[in-house]
């Protein structure tokens, strides 16, 4: 059998990663299998006439793209690959691409198992008005007893008829919108602020107005001066480390906000979809001002992404407008997956979830100071992500592209920028969505990619 071997005729500078991308690409083409054992590195320099620095950097760029695996005293070995599924099924990562674009809680083996034995016991002991029942009122007053507690996990106390049991946090952020703003009306927002919310609010026939942002999330007096010159029905919110720039608005803001909201009578929407995660936080907006506040929160991000069951509290004045809209939208949550949660807040397994997310997520935050020591972003100890700011000439999308490039995804600003006139350039980049090691070489590019010279890196790719 022959042993593929580079060649060296076509290497250019920088040597090392011609030589790594050449090695990448045998092994997308299947010349280099999993398991094979690489040369030594004085080998393969003396085969190539290259030094053995060149082919140390170029094994070391393969190990952070995560195609080689260097075992001390036995060498350096092709990873195996994941095999992508044939269409139309698509995995969420697609061949060699890290991807640390998409916010995801970190999630273990112990997460699906979890699942699985709740899917099994549901089995033995599924109510019959979760598989047999039309109507959402026999089938959730259980269920709404258990949110309420679970909501004062969450800092707030909510009536169990205000309470509406959606199919996670956009079936909510959706209802919340169709009831308080008709197609036509603005709404507020921050200027960096919830991605899919742009897209939601044009197929609503709503716009949207970007207001300024600092360290706590939007300015009290930038509301209050959209209030008085746009004529917004709502201002939506995101006050609790889950915004792009995971900030986390103190106290005094929250209660500032509510009453401006309040002066001007505008609704609120609170998305707090990371709940109980946040620790030492104050009380939600809606505790200030739940005559007019639209919360929710969800499972998703904090406990497992399969748990796709959101709690949306509507103001007394709304909740028949809700219950309606969700009727037409949803009609209601699925029956299974509420049991599931009920069922997790009621034996502690929701929040002991909770809870070992938050030390996972301690992890992460550690490893992201660790790789990115010099580097200044924002974040907050319990949020899924950081923000990264650009400086310099990079440009959002050159950077992404040549992060994407050499394995590794992140998410560029302008996929949260609501106002034009927000001109700051950053990237988002996930900490949940891969394992401690991807998410060490994906942030190791990221690093790279930073201390480089962006008309080096353009020509070097």
């Amino acid at each position: 059998m022959t042993i593929w071997r580079p060649d060296p005729t076509t290497l250019r500078r920088p040597a090392y990663l011609s030589l790594a991308d050449q090695i990448a690409h045998a092994i997308s083409e299947g010349k280099l299998e999993g398991g094979a054992r690489l040369p030594p590195h004085r080998r393969m320099a003396y085969e190539l006439d290259l030094s053995v620095q060149t082919v140390s950097r170029a094994y070391e760029e393969l190990i952070r793209r995560g195609l080689l695996s260097g075992e001390t005293g036995r060498g350096t070995f092709v990873r195996p690959q994941r095999r992508e599924p044939d269409p139309p099924y698509l995995p969420e990562r697609l061949g060699e691409v890290i991807d640390l674009s998409i916010l995801k809680p970190v999630c273990e083996t112990m997460h699906l198992d979890l699942m699985k034995k709740a899917l099994a016991r549901l089995a033995e002991t599924l109510p019959p008005s979760a598989a047999l029942s039309f109507r959402p009122n026999v089938v959730f007053p259980r269920h709404r007893a258990m949110a309420v507690e679970w909501l004062k996990v969450c800092g707030l106390d909510a009536p169990a008829a205000n309470i509406s049991l959606t199919n996670g946090a956009t079936a909510a952020m959706t209802v919340a919108l169709m009831s308080a703003a008709p197609p036509g009306s603005t709404v507020a927002t921050e200027a960096i602020g919830h991605h899919t919310l742009t897209p939601l609010a044009s197929y609503l026939g709503l716009t949207l107005q970007g207001l300024a942002i600092d360290q706590e999330g939007i300015l009290p007096d930038a509301l209050d001066s959209c209030c008085r010159n746009t004529g917004i029905r709502a201002v939506f919110i995101q006050p609790s480390a889950i915004s792009p720039t995971a900030t986390l608005m103190g106290a005094e803001r929250r209660e500032a906000i509510a009453e401006v909201a309040r002066q001007h009578d505008i609704a609120i929407i609170e998305s707090d979809i990371l709940g109980a995660l946040v620790e030492n936080r104050p009380p939600p907006v809606a505790a200030f001002a739940p005559e007019r506040t639209f919360y929710f929160t969800s499972f998703t991000k904090t406990v497992v992404p399969g748990l796709r069951i959101g709690y949306l509290v509507a103001p007394d004045r709304y909740v028949a407008a809700v219950a309606n809209r969700h009727l037409v939208s949803n009609w209601m949550a699925t029956p299974m997956v509420a049991e599931i949660a009920t069922r997790w807040v009621a034996d502690g397994t929701a929040l002991e979830l909770v809870d070992w997310q938050r030390e996972a997520l301690r992890k992460r935050h550690q490893i992201a100071a660790q790789m990115l020591p010099d580097i200044p972003f924002l974040s907050h100890p319990q949020s899924l992500h950081i923000w990264l700011p650009l400086s310099g000439e990079r440009t959002e999308e050159t950077f992404v592209s040549h992060a994407r490039l050499q394995g590794v995804a992140i998410a560029p600003g302008a996929s949260f920028r609501i106002s034009p006139d927000e001109k700051g350039r950053a990237v988002r980049i996930s900490l949940g969505s891969t394992t401690e090691e991807e998410l060490r070489t994906g942030l190791g590019v990221v690093a790279n990619l930073l201390r480089g010279d962006p008309e080096h890196l353009l020509l070097a790719i």
